[in-house]
C-alpha cells in the first residue's frame, strides 16, 4: 500500500464531516422551531421513554444472549463428542477429551455417556505420561480429572501432589478442588503449607475453599 493511500485512510472523509454537521445544524433548526409545548414534551416524555426503551432491549438481549451462547455450546459438544466416540488414535483422542471438557465448562452435563471412557483416558495420562517434557499434559490430565465429579480418581491425584513438576502438583489440587474431595483435606493443608512453589500453595488454598462452600 502506497504512503498516499495510507494518509487517505487516515484522513476524516469530508463528505461525512459535511453530513454530521447538517444532521447538527438542522437538529438546531428544527428545535428553535418547535413550540415550548413540545419541547417539554420531548424532554418529560419522548426523551425518558426512549432512555427505558434502550434500557429494555439491553434487558431483554442479556438472557437472548446467554441463551445462544448455551445452543452453541451444546452444539459444539454435540459435535466433538462424536468425534470423541469415533476417534481411536490416542493423541487426538486426547486432545478430544481436553477441548470437551473445556467447551462444557467443566462441567458432565451431557456427557454421562463418555465419563468412563474420559475417565480411562486422563487416568491413563497422568500414570503414563512421565518424563520431563509431558508434565504439561499429565497436569492437564489431573485438573480434567477432577472435572468429571468420580471420587474414584481421588488416590490419583493426592498422589499427583507429589509430582517433582509444581504445574503437576497445582493442577492435581485443582482437581481435588473441583471434586470437593473432603478425604484429601488434611493432604491439602500440608501442600498450602510447605510446598515451594507459590502457584502450588495458591491452588491448595483455593480447593480448600471450594470444601468449604
Amino acid at each position: 500500500m502506497s504512503k498516499l493511500n495510507r494518509h487517505e485512510e487516515g484522513e476524516i472523509n469530508p463528505a461525512w464531516l459535511v453530513i454530521l454537521v447538517g444532521l447538527i445544524v438542522a437538529g438546531v433548526w428544527i428545535w428553535k422551531r418547535l413550540s415550548i409545548e413540545t419541547q417539554d414534551f420531548i424532554v418529560d416524555q419522548a426523551v425518558p421513554m426512549t432512555a427505558i426503551g434502550f434500557v429494555t432491549v439491553f434487558l431483554l438481549f442479556i438472557p437472548i444472549n446467554a441463551f445462544r451462547k448455551r445452543r452453541a455450546r451444546s452444539r459444539e459438544r454435540t459435535r466433538l463428542l462424536a468425534l470423541f466416540e469415533r476417534t481411536t488414535v490416542q493423541e487426538k483422542r486426547l486432545d478430544l477429551a481436553f477441548t470437551l471438557l473445556e467447551n462444557n465448562e467443566y462441567r458432565i452435563d451431557g456427557l454421562a455417556s463418555a465419563v468412563p471412557a474420559l475417565k480411562e483416558l486422563l487416568a491413563e495420562t497422568l500414570q503414563r505420561a512421565l518424563g520431563d517434557k509431558q508434565h504439561r499434559i499429565r497436569g492437564m490430565a489431573a485438573s480434567h480429572l477432577g472435572a468429571l465429579q468420580d471420587l474414584s480418581v481421588v488416590p490419583l491425584l493426592v498422589k499427583a501432589l507429589e509430582d517433582d513438576h509444581a504445574y503437576v502438583r497445582s493442577c492435581a489440587a485443582l482437581g481435588l478442588g473441583r471434586l470437593r474431595a473432603t478425604e484429601a483435606r488434611e493432604r491439602l493443608k500440608t501442600v498450602m503449607e510447605h510446598d515451594w512453589d507459590q502457584t502450588v500453595r495458591s491452588r491448595a488454598r483455593e480447593a480448600l475453599e471450594r470444601m468449604r462452600e
